[in-house]
């Protein structure tokens, strides 16, 4: 009890230092809601340092996958940065071609390599393809061997067939959803396909992404919002996304910004700003690949070449 006690304690007092919220996932997990995502962010110099800037602004969330091919720069930021590494959550992903019996245990041991840490936080399947069943029985395992805190999936939104094939058959239910998700584009199916499985949301594209050619932090409605803070559209939008209660990884290297980002816990929105949010909502996507171009591209493709 004493020692649950002083857990509990020393989470309070490092939300109240990093001025950090915490979801509580669906293993009694506790994961920092904001985070920075590094999503096309070169490797070595460029992701180590809008990592490193991160971390001294108080973000203790980094989103990365094989796939981005900055998971070393990652680790070594998390590493030069001297804060206690279990105060950071490491997120990073699979790809489709590291899935099944055999291979994705193995694939994990590497991502461990290349990130340089004892065990990681969040590992996901980064897209719903290949012999996702087959592998999640070894994420199963590896969260039970503590080389995984939890285990998620990342855009098995295509249908609740392909997202049904796997959760409904998994041992362990995947503890979050990674997902596109923005004002303009809500996902409210997926809030109720996730509520009935006990799995939190995180966002991805949470401003729009480089595609919306800045069309959501145009919208006037949030810029009146925005407006009556004295915060930015970004901050407004990040802050509606915690309020929602998703997990949210803007993406950045530019330290400005990645400040800016992280400056949203000391105002909140009413409930008539939420709502008028939420309807802004028109299922707007911006990332529209159709699936069987998603699977005959995602298999061929190899993060190790």
């Amino acid at each position: 009890m004493k020692k649950v006690l002083f857990t509990l304690f020393t989470l309070l007092i490092t939300t109240i230092m990093n001025g950090q919220t915490f979801l509580t996932l669906n293993n009694g997990v506790q994961m920092p809601q904001l985070g920075l995502g590094v999503y096309s962010i070169p490797a070595g110099e460029t992701t180590y340092n809008s990592v490193l800037t991160a971390l001294k602004c108080g973000y203790r969330h980094i989103d990365t996958a094989h796939a981005y091919q900055n998971e070393q720069s990652v680790g070594q930021a998390v590493k030069d940065s001297g804060i206690d590494r279990d105060s950071i959550w490491i997120t990073s992903k699979l790809w489709p071609n590291e899935y099944g019996e055999g291979k994705t245990l193995k694939a994990i041991d590497r991502m461990l390599g290349r990130l340089g840490v004892d065990y990681i936080d969040l590992v996901y399947f980064h897209q719903s393809i290949g012999d996702y069943v087959g592998g999640w029985k070894e994420m199963e395992k590896a969260l039970e061997m503590g080389k995984v805190r939890a285990i998620g999936i990342s855009n098995f939104d295509v249908n609740d067939s392909i997202f049904n094939s796997l959760v409904e058959t998994a041992r362990i239910k995947p503890q979050i959803i990674q997902i596109e998700c923005h004002p303009y584009a809500q996902r409210r199916h997926w809030h109720e396909m996730c509520a009935k499985n006990g799995m939190k949301i995180e966002c991805w594209f949470p401003l729009g992404g480089r595609d919306s050619k800045g069309e959501i932090l145009r919208d006037p409605v949030i810029n009146e919002i925005a407006k009556a803070h004295g915060k930015s559209a970004a901050q407004v939008i990040i802050r509606w996304h915690l309020q929602e209660g998703f997990s949210v990884i803007p993406g950045s290297s530019n330290p400005a910004h990645i400040k800016e980002n992280f400056e949203v816990f000391d105002f909140s929105l009413t409930d008539n700003e939420m709502q008028k949010i939420r309807s802004l909502d028109k299922e707007a996507r911006y990332f529209n690949m159709p699936y069987e171009d998603q699977k005959k591209w995602f298999m061929q493709w190899n993060p190790e070449d």
